[in-house]
């Protein structure tokens, strides 16, 4: 079984930066594809950005393409979200998961994840 730990989540203004880290443990996330899934209050969690097992392929939520990065470093059984010109409505606790499948590609659905950590909150302010 991994686990999953978030981090870098904080308090920023409209138009800030952050990059959220995911640090994997108990066993390597290399041969799986990884994704980044957020829930504000009263809303269901949402998909945001997934990349396949190996980096070379990433998908995007509509709402974040083109400011938000996904990236993996499988030496360091981490994966990362860099998120640019935030803006308040991507206010939320932010979720990264491990793919159930191995080697598959990039994954959007919530249900074909096998694990999850426990999030990490992400305020941004106008």
């Amino acid at each position: 079984q991994v686990q999953l730990v978030e981090s870098g989540g904080g308090l920023v203004q409209a138009g800030g930066s952050l990059r959220l880290s995911c640090a994997a443990s108990g066993r390597t996330i290399s041969a799986r594809a990884m994704g980044w899934f957020r829930q504000a209050p009263g809303n269901e969690r949402e998909f945001v950005a997934s990349i396949n097992y190996s980096g070379d392929n990433t998908r995007y939520a509509d709402s974040v393409k083109g400011r938000f990065t996904i990236s993996r470093d499988n030496p360091r059984n981490t994966c990362y979200l860099q998120m640019n010109s935030l803006k308040p409505e991507d206010t939320a606790v932010y979720y990264c998961a491990s793919a159930t499948t191995v080697f598959g590609g990039v994954v959007a659905s919530a249900s074909e994840y096998a694990n999850w950590g426990r999030g990490t909150q992400v305020t941004v302010s106008s």
